[in-house]
């Protein structure tokens, strides 16, 4: 009996250790004879395949596959670890999030501590940083200096050992920050795992989390739509995004990552400079800022900083910034640092965006479609190098909201340092005699009853197209190129017309005759004749063109050709009812409630009629079930010969497909003309088709 107990336990040991044996080699990638060595093979295989297309996406930004493609490899290994859960391993792709909330963060003590940097604000201050660096160097020659953008972000310092991500934390004051080390992981510009062999054994890198404007935009959109607080810039966002406890809610939000130096560095040598360091970070996985470059001497810096300020509406992301640094280590060492900032780093920002103003009055302004905009008349002031007295107070529930009242000091921000608005105010700065902005019951124009219909946060002027503000400025919509495209109809004449009483609404610019033209100030009868020849000329257009010229609430260009495609003429859309409509693509209840509310306005269908008998015309299509390039984008660049640039986007969006102004690996075509823009190299790069324009007219010719 108890030998049979022994044999037993034996038996049982040898199990166990038969299985230890079996999940050492799994896990080292062995392939085994079965079924399960099979999967550890296709597992392996996929980790790497996904990680490096992360690699080329996030760092070398040259992606080489869709989307779709990137998303099915990873619906691959989803199945596969689901089938073999005993293979899964913390740097796999598929486990960046996975961490239960946290109920706080916990305090992370960085070794080396995060240290700020001193700031300059003009050339002079550069200057001197660049004087005294050769002072303590005791040097004449130029200094090699690595510049980089100063992103608009949360530092934070990644710890990795053994190349495995194994600790994040944000910089904190420097000394502690918080551990945010589940949310960094669900950053997909982030490395679970450092590529190559020849990393340290310790690494620290130390970088920027930011957000790039699009996924900002992105977000407050969604956020607004849900009725939920938006995120007043990116920085602010990305900030929140990365300290969520719940790190599910992080990896929802479109945050990124670029590295931009070291921290603790040990079991491994990193090179000499900096520049070549993150060269190696770059190697090794890490994305670093495509814009990083090394100059020589100190006119090197102020030049890339021209250059980063001529850049910076264009790029991607959020910067305030330029940081110079010494570029090799040995002279950063001699150089030392200086209470909590290096010597041989500085940080050279931009013009202020932001100031503070005192608010003088608000007026109400009357915009095309009635609606009533306050804006603030403001105590000129500098922002960002441009005097401002005007800004933007968008609504009333805005004003309500940030309780800005007339006196009040108030804060104003250059948003996407073009448009300025009024932030909010100074509260302990408030006069006594500060007082609260009201909405005026009769428009400022036409002193018509203004109306705030329920649940919008714009009031309306109820006069429409009798409105003079609205009536001339219907006009000037009317007239725009992408609408009827009436070339020498500009701002300053339809103002003179309306205010003439010469025409009183847009049909009234067809019964326009060359004497009361002549008769306008410093209009000859030359000018009055060619603007006469461009009314006949549009009255010839198209039905998507007529639709948008009309100017309905929310009517743009892509739903103005999307109406005309599904309909194909004016006589269904006077008949249309909001069913009908929502059956078209991206048309809502709101929208669909703007067309028919338009169409049974016996003043427009008036309009629309009069203009029908003074020639106004189109070519009324059948209805198309399929289109053929429907799902298909193109991208133009240069300048075509037979067509304009809108002529051919007109012929492509006829036939189903969307012209795009920008190429990605989304693009199935970039249609190029004479003196292409670097449109054309993006593309060869990205191995999007190439069609020049006798192709192009081929294709449209095949496909009409």
């Amino acid at each position: 009996m108890l030998g049979g107990i022994h044999e037993w336990v034996a038996w049982v040991d040898w199990v166990a250790w038969v299985k230890w044996v079996k999940w050492g080699l799994v896990r080292n990638g062995i392939r085994l004879r079965s079924g399960l060595g099979m999967s550890t093979r296709d597992i392996q295989k996929l980790r790497e395949q996904i990680n490096e297309h992360n690699y080329r996406y996030y760092v070398l930004d040259d992606p080489t596959i869709s989307d779709a493609q990137y998303d099915s490899l990873f619906r691959q290994l989803q199945d596969l670890e689901k089938a073999h859960s005993e293979l899964i391993t913390a740097d796999s792709p598929t486990q960046r999030v996975g961490a239960t909330p946290l109920k706080e963060f916990a305090q992370v003590q960085h070794e080396i501590p995060m240290l700020s940097i001193e700031n300059a604000f003009d050339e002079d201050e550069v200057l001197a940083f660049d004087r005294r660096i050769h002072e303590r160097l005791g040097i004449d020659t130029p200094i090699h200096y690595i510049c980089e953008p100063k992103l608009d972000g949360l530092a934070v310092s990644i710890r990795y050992e053994n190349g495995y991500l194994k600790q994040g934390a944000t910089r904190g004051d420097g000394l502690t920050g918080e551990d945010v080390t589940q949310n960094l992981r669900t950053i997909r510009a982030l490395p679970l795992h450092l590529r190559g062999e020849h990393f340290p054994k310790v690494l620290e890198v130390r970088g920027e989390v930011f957000m790039p404007r699009k996924g900002f935009d992105k977000l407050n959109a969604q956020a607004e739509k849900k009725g939920e607080k938006v995120f007043a810039n990116p920085r602010n966002a990305a900030a929140g995004s990365l300290r969520q406890l719940n790190p599910e809610i992080t990896a929802k939000r479109p945050l990124t990552f670029y590295c931009y130096g070291v921290g603790v560095v040990s079991g491994g040598k990193l090179p000499e400079t900096q520049s070549e360091t993150l060269a190696a970070l770059k190697g090794w996985g890490l994305p670093v800022s495509p814009l990083v470059k090394v100059v020589s001497g100190i006119r090197g810096c102020l030049t890339y900083y021209q250059h980063l300020v001529d850049q910076r509406p264009r790029l991607p992301y959020e910067i305030d910034g330029v940081v110079y640094k010494v570029d090799r280590f040995k002279l950063q060492e001699r150089l030392g640092f200086v209470s909590r900032a290096p010597r041989w780093a500085l940080a050279h920002k931009f013009s202020a965006t932001e100031a503070e103003s005192v608010l003088e009055a608000v007026e109400f302004q009357v915009g095309r479609t009635g609606a009533i905009t306050p804006v603030a008349r403001l105590r000129p002031t500098q922002v960002g190098g441009v005097t401002v007295s005007n800004a933007t107070l968008h609504n009333m529930d805005e004003i309500n909201r940030k309780d800005i009242r007339v006196g009040d000091t108030v804060i104003i921000r250059r948003a996407g340092d073009v448009i300025p608005e009024v932030v909010g105010p100074v509260l302990k700065r408030r006069p006594a005699d500060a007082k609260k902005i009201h909405l005026p019951k009769n428009c400022p124009v036409c002193h018509s009853a203004i109306e705030q219909l329920e649940g919008e946060a714009i009031a309306r002027c109820t006069a429409g197209l009798y409105c003079p503000a609205q009536r001339k400025e219907t006009i000037k919509h009317f007239a725009s190129r992408r609408a009827m495209d009436i070339e020498g109809l500009g701002d300053k004449l339809v103002e003179q017309l309306v205010d003439l009483n010469l025409v009183k609404n847009i049909a009234d610019l067809y019964t326009l005759d060359l004497k009361q033209l002549v008769d306008i100030e410093r209009m000859g009868e030359k000018s009055a004749q060619n603007l006469l020849d461009q009314l006949e000329k549009s009255k010839k257009t198209t039905l998507a063109r007529f639709l948008y010229a009309l100017g309905i609430r929310e009517v743009g260009q892509a739903t103005a050709k999307a109406l005309a495609r599904h309909f194909g003429s004016m006589k269904k859309l006077l008949a249309v009812t909001e069913e009908s409509l929502e059956e078209v693509p991206d048309i809502g209840p709101v929208v669909a409630k703007h067309i028919v509310h338009f169409f049974k306005e016996a003043h427009n269908r008036h309009i629309i009629e009069k203009l029908g008998r003074d020639g106004v015309h189109w070519e009324e299509v059948e209805k198309a079930k399929h289109l053929p390039l429907s799902g298909q984008t193109f991208v133009l660049t240069g300048s075509l010969s037979s067509l304009t640039r809108d002529e051919a986007k007109d012929r492509l969006e006829a036939l189903g497909a969307r012209v795009s102004d920008s190429v990605s690996k989304k693009t199935h075509h970039l249609v190029v003309g004479a003196e292409p823009g670097s449109k054309l190299a993006k593309a060869e790069a990205l191995k999007v088709p190439v069609l020049d324009e006798h192709a192009f007219l081929a294709l449209l010719r095949r496909t009409k």
